[in-house]
């Protein structure tokens, strides 16, 4: 019996940005590998492009050159409409900013998703709630984010990500705007989803506590990627 393909898998990515007179180059050739279930932490001083990583592995930018599979799905050979039907329905995105629509329930937000895909409302519902007793919002369903906690907000936004039982989600310094405690709320359940749900994450971050809860932890420099060293992964 064949294994599972990996949740992600990067063969030779590249990618430059046009600049005055020249071309800033970012990626400049990302292989990588990722297998389900996984906690995956992208390490890398500001500006070395982890964000540019998370926006081409997840289908929001593409690659200059290279290949992307996610979960067996090359994504770099669809088009861009087939392009965004595959990261509505199989891919998962948490940004530092919650992004929550104001006007909308927590219930409601978590939902979005599967009414964009046009899926059963009554399944999407059930789902949704499903979601937010996960990340410990059962009792939160009907407020709205301005009576929702920082954290609560971002527990809201991984709920989101969550809904549409994605292949893999895709988190973007999820817990740069939370104060500690709550910053290590939601460090502990991403690590839940992996080590609990099987769920595939990757997280770029600058914490050094949750890149040390992670079951592996890469750095991104020079435009490539290589395995963290002991001594970059000490709190000071």
């Amino acid at each position: 019996m064949s294994a599972p393909p990996a949740a992600l898998r990067m063969a030779g990515v590249t990618k430059a940005y046009p600049m005055a007179a020249r071309r800033l180059e970012v990626l400049t050739g990302i292989d990588l590998e990722i297998g389900r279930g996984h906690l995956l932490a992208l390490l890398g001083a500001s500006g070395a492009g982890k964000s540019t990583l998370l926006h081409v592995a997840g289908g929001l930018d593409r690659p200059d050159a290279g290949s992307i599979w996610v979960g067996g799905q090359e994504l770099t050979a669809l088009g861009p409409a087939a392009t965004a039907r595959f990261r509505a329905a199989r891919l998962g995105f948490v940004f530092q900013f919650h992004h929550l629509l104001p006007e909308f329930t927590a219930l409601e937000n978590v939902m979005m998703p599967g009414r964009l895909a046009r899926l059963r409302e009554a399944a999407v519902r059930e789902r949704a709630r499903e979601v937010l007793w996960l990340v410990g919002l059962a009792e939160r369903l009907d407020h709205r984010p301005a009576q929702l906690s920082g954290g609560e907000q971002q527990r809201v936004a991984v709920a989101r990500a969550l809904v549409n039982r994605p292949d893999l989600v895709l988190a973007d310094e999820p817990s740069g705007n939370l104060d500690r405690d709550n910053a290590e709320r939601l460090h502990e359940l991403l690590v839940t989803l992996a080590a609990e749900h099987g769920q595939t994450v990757v997280v770029a971050t600058h914490n050094v506590r949750l890149a040390r809860l992670a079951s592996g932890v890469l750095v991104l420099e020079g435009g490539r990627v290589r395995p963290a060293a002991k001594e970059e992964l000490e709190i000071r």
